[in-house]
């Protein structure tokens, strides 16, 4: 019989807190231990019949309306946080006693719409793109669902193995931003009851932040991005050196750096300074004519950016061999309970997994569901099915904990460069053993999507359990109901895709914009049909990778720093900057934690405004709205430069008004 996991005895003597610890976002010191916001040794409703039903209708909504919108106007929300101020908001308005747990539920399993979602429409209406200069292809709805269904089930078996070394043993080593903002929201309901200071700190930030991002969305009233450009000198400087400073005015990514601080953000700018400020002036100036013909953003979309998902990818692998212990502890774990051992000592609620021996049964059983999907349904030819089915699991298993890490520290999963090294890398493999052609395509894209949406899962899964870890709810009841909100929003994306198809279609003039999708039959159809593949990009991004790894620098911070936009960049660093200034400014560390984690709040804050008021200017945007205010160019910079200062200033203020130690 395990023996129960013990833990010190004050750890079970305090009440429920109705805020979070203030060792909740640090590392803990010697012989410290955390302590969720729900008891330990308690039970609390978690996955109710309210919880579940409410947590699949929205994921039913959130699926389609990611889908819609992701597709329409090519931008795609995270779910995660509006779901969670809905659960919120109905909670409060029902009376609902112990409503945490059921929270988390309802998020957990509503959050699975913006994943499915984001691995869907990233590949699969490229079918759609390449049916139209390929007439023998053929689209069907079991296609997408099940690539969706596969992928999804595969991101959350594949991922639970580690979640005990992401979530628990690496408390407070990354700052985990989606999560910590969803984790302020849904204990703004705790907080609304025994701290309404807390609660409306963050209401006000919200609004401030969601206010925001919606004026400078919909009606342009300031420039969403301000660059050199603006000046005369700016563009005669881009124009002769390709060089171009850049930086986002939005809310959301200012908290976004906040949270992440200044030593993750100053190394991820570092990899996007190094992309605009060394290689595109360099491809500009010694390129051939027809790169030193194009626009610093080109040259970056066309070939700089290539090298980053290179180095996504040998960050990834180098991930796996320093991991190697982590997955050879989840392995042994499994041996010794197939054969009967004891695992030691039996978790706390708040740390009990679904059992491994479960695990390993349930991934035998999805991966040979995958095998006969590609065999029987894709390909039709066994050699073939088993090479695609062993490249789709060693690479959405490598590329697990990439996705993982990147989520944990940037808040953003660079899916859609990882799919695409993918698919290529898929594809030579495909052309090799003699998949090409129309069947070649159609295989490379239902395969990728299934790799697309277990690395968008798995991502997103780390986020929904680190929230888990911090409230206190079951890991169990999470992984267990995740599965069904997989099932559900896999279904819902696969009609709405097919619908959005029937209605819009995916090419001609009035068109859906599927960006991603777009780019991913760009770079497929030349591999199939013959053309090249720019291997000595992604190859210099991994020797860049490895290098960056032998000098102890952060690999995979300063790679995504190469593939994500300079705009989207800038902001990191300088919400890394407000966090470094406010934590520093007096000699008092306590004060200064103090300082900290109220500013933690205000970001939060202005993360989940931005993340729902951002739905409500594409849907304003969608329904035909187009009232963006003209003005000249230099003005509206400006008044963007002037409106993003005043940003930064409140940021920093209200911060520094806390006082004393939460």
């Amino acid at each position: 019989m395990q023996e129960k996991e013990k833990l010190p005895e004050e750890v079970y003597r305090d009440a429920d807190p109705a805020e979070l610890p203030d060792n909740a976002f640090r590392e803990l010191g010697a012989g410290e231990h955390y302590r969720p916001v729900m008891h330990p040794a308690h039970d609390y409703p978690e996955a109710t019949p309210y919880s579940v039903t409410m947590g699949l209708i929205l994921a039913v909504i959130f699926s389609a309306a990611a889908a819609y919108l992701g597709l329409r106007v090519g931008q795609v929300f995270e779910a995660a946080i509006p779901i969670s101020i809905i659960a919120v908001g109905l909670s409060g308005a029902l009376k609902k006693d112990n409503a945490l747990g059921q929270n988390v539920i309802i998020q957990s399993i509503g959050a699975c719409s913006g994943v499915i979602v984001a691995g869907a429409i990233f590949t699969l209406p490229a079918l759609y793109i390449l049916k139209s200069s390929h007439p023998e292809i053929t689209v069907n709805f079991f296609e997408i669902f099940l690539s969706s269904l596969f992928g999804g089930v595969l991101g959350i078996l594949f991922f639970i193995p580690f979640r005990k070394y992401f979530v628990k043993d690496m408390h407070g080593k990354y700052p985990f931003p989606e999560a910590t903002a969803t984790t302020q929201v849904l204990m703004s309901g705790q907080n609304a009851k025994a701290s309404g200071g807390q609660a409306r700190l963050l209401v006000i930030a919200a609004l401030i932040g969601g206010i925001y991002d919606y004026v400078v969305a919909t009606f342009g009233l300031w420039a969403e991005t301000v660059s050199t450009y603006m000046t005369s000198w700016g563009q005669t400087l881009a124009d002769k050196t390709k060089v171009v400073v850049s930086c986002n005015t939005g809310a959301a990514l200012l908290g976004l750096g906040y949270i992440v601080g200044l030593k993750y953000a100053f190394v991820i700018f570092a990899g996007s300074a190094f992309v605009w400020w060394v290689l595109i002036p360099l491809f500009g100036t010694y390129g051939a004519s027809e790169i030193t013909a194009m626009q610093p953003d080109t040259i970056f979309s066309t070939y700089a950016r290539l090298i980053g998902i290179g180095g996504i990818a040998m960050a990834g692998i180098i991930g796996i061999v320093k991991s190697r212990g982590i997955i050879a502890q989840a392995a042994g774990l499994a041996v010794r309970e197939f054969k009967g051992g004891a695992a030691g000592t039996k978790p706390q609620r708040w740390q009990l997994d679904i059992s491994m021996k479960h695990i390993v049964f349930f991934m035998v059983i999805a991966l040979v569901a995958v095998f006969l999907f590609f065999w029987l349904g894709v390909l039709h030819n066994l050699f073939q099915a088993i090479v695609a089915w062993i490249v789709v699991t060693v690479i959405a298993f490598l590329f697990t904990t990439v996705a993982a890490n990147a989520i944990a520290i940037v808040g953003s999963n660079p899916v859609s460069g990882m799919t695409l090294m993918t698919l290529i890398v898929a594809s030579a493999i495909f052309v090799a053993i003699g998949i090409t052609g129309t069947s070649g395509m159609v295989a490379a894209m239902i395969i990728g999507g299934v790799v697309c949406t277990a690395l968008s899962m798995a991502g997103g899964f780390v986020t929904d359990l680190k929230i888990g870890y911090w409230v206190g709810s079951t890991p169990r009841k999470q992984e267990s109901w995740k599965f069904l909100g997989t099932l559900v929003s896999a279904a819902t994306v696969g009609g709405v895709i097919l619908l959005l198809n029937d209605v819009y279609g995916f090419t001609g003039k009035d068109a859906l914009v599927a960006p991603q999708a777009n780019a991913m039959a760009g770079v497929i159809e030349p591999i199939m049909m013959g053309g090249e593949t720019p291997w000595i990009l992604y190859m210099t991004g991994a020797v860049l990778a490895l290098l960056l790894n032998w000098l102890g620098v952060p690999a995979l911070a300063f790679c995504l720093g190469m593939f994500i936009p300079l705009p989207l960049n800038t902001p990191m660093l300088v919400g890394g900057a407000i966090s470094w200034f406010v934590g520093s400014r007096s000699k008092d560390e306590t004060l200064n934690n103090a300082r900290l984690d109220r500013g933690t709040l205000i970001a939060s804050g202005l993360i989940a405004g931005g993340a729902l008021f951002g739905v409500f200017s594409a849907l304003t945007r969608f329904a035909g709205y187009d009232g963006v205010i003209e003005m000249e160019t230099w003005i509206n910079q400006l008044l963007g430069l002037i409106v993003y200062v005043g940003l930064i200033i409140y940021l920093i203020v209200d911060s520094l008004r806390a006082k004393t130690v939460k």
